[in-house]
């Protein structure tokens, strides 16, 4: 990603291109070091995301993003904004600005590697992240944004599936992937012969269902094949108690 790093303390600058470095994923383009220049460099270099100080003199973060949006009304030619800051109270503002993570400063490596996958995720959701055959309407395959990839997961391998958020995680053994997607979308298009959703948060693989446990006063739960246990949400018990034939 086509990267800009705007913060008024060279310092800052300095560590943020080191962390940068070490990220396969990022390509630093320019750095600015106050509001302004960061517009005048977003309209000339057109970065795809904005690694973006809070406090700044004259136009601050908040105004920088305030700006982005004039330049860009179409949120997908927008460069995604990551905020790096010393102050946790923006965080409010930062979101409702559309902001894709909010990091506070001294930023560790492995939280602006976090950071940067929500950004891949939201880059990438323009593109097709998803396929079924023509003659099938639900989901054979996704295409998920991955460090600095696209990682092909057949819908079959995936064990669980858990909303967070305006994003989706998909578990696939002993691994994860981020996805920004919603859970009901992805309902609508697996096969239910093969996914069940359980939770308003959580959609499971029908084999790796063992058996179903009443816990007492109408609650149930799910026993994975691994041992774990998932409540069932009441709206989807009927459902559940279906595929056990009750």
């Amino acid at each position: 990603m086509r990267t800009l790093i705007v913060d008024d303390e060279p310092l800052a600058v300095e560590r943020m291109q080191i962390l940068c470095a070490r990220i396969p994923a990022l390509n630093v383009v320019g750095t600015a070091s106050d509001g302004a220049a960061a517009l005048r460099l977003c309209e000339a270099l057109a970065p795809e995301l904005v690694l973006l100080d809070m406090t700044m003199p004259e136009v601050d973060g908040l105004g920088v993003a305030r700006g982005l949006a004039k330049l860009s009304p179409n949120t997908s030619k927008r460069p995604a904004v990551i905020f790096v800051t010393a102050h946790d109270h923006f965080a409010v503002e930062a979101f409702d600005l559309e902001a894709v993570d909010y990091v506070l400063k001294p930023v560790a490596q492995d939280r602006l590697e976090r950071a940067v996958d929500r950004a891949l995720a939201r880059r990438d959701a323009a593109l097709p992240v998803e396929a079924a055959p023509a003659n099938s309407p639900w989901i054979e395959e996704f295409w998920v944004p991955h460090r600095s990839e696209l990682i092909r997961i057949a819908a079959g391998d995936i064990d669980r599936i858990d909303a967070e958020r305006d994003y989706v995680r998909l578990h696939v053994g002993a691994r994860s992937y981020l996805l920004l997607h919603t859970i009901q979308r992805l309902e609508d298009r697996l096969d239910p012969e093969r996914f069940i959703r359980l939770h308003r948060s959580t959609i499971v693989r029908r084999d790796r269902i063992a058996g179903l446990k009443h816990d007492g006063l109408g609650v149930w739960s799910a026993q994975l094949v691994d041992g774990e246990l998932l409540r069932i949400g009441r709206t989807y018990l009927a459902k559940a108690k279906a595929m056990a034939g009750r």
